[in-house]
């Protein structure tokens, strides 16, 4: 990793503008759902990240989150934060398609995301 310390504010940063993007489509409730299930199949590898979190409230609030990657080694926080966005974008992609998905994902992230996760994680 190029920068270890900078994998939980990347996560954060990243989740904040899905969100964000996505909470607009569809809703908070929405958002949460899916959220809430992501975490769950990823806590099946990482059980730290499934400890009485709460879900965000209007998308935006990633405080447990954040307090669970930074609890962890930056490996460790990395591997999880890229499984639970993994897991988190393979659902969504699953009930909207991977098109919409990808168009979403541009619009939170921009066209360059990829290659500033890259040099983030591992």
């Amino acid at each position: 990793m190029h920068r270890p310390e900078a994998v939980v504010d990347v996560s954060i940063h990243l989740w904040e503008t899905l969100a964000y993007e996505l909470v607009s489509i569809i809703g908070e409730r929405g958002f949460q759902s899916l959220y809430s299930r992501s975490l769950h199949l990823t806590s099946a590898a990482f059980p730290w990240m499934e400890m009485n979190p709460s879900v965000p409230q209007n998308g935006s609030d990633f405080a447990d989150l954040k307090k669970f990657l930074a609890a962890q080694d930056a490996t460790n926080s990395g591997e999880a934060s890229a499984a639970l966005l993994i897991t988190f974008i393979d659902i969504l992609a699953l009930l909207i398609g991977e098109l919409l998905t990808s168009s979403i994902l541009r619009l939170a992230w921009g066209d360059d995301a990829l290659d500033k996760v890259v040099k983030e994680f591992p």
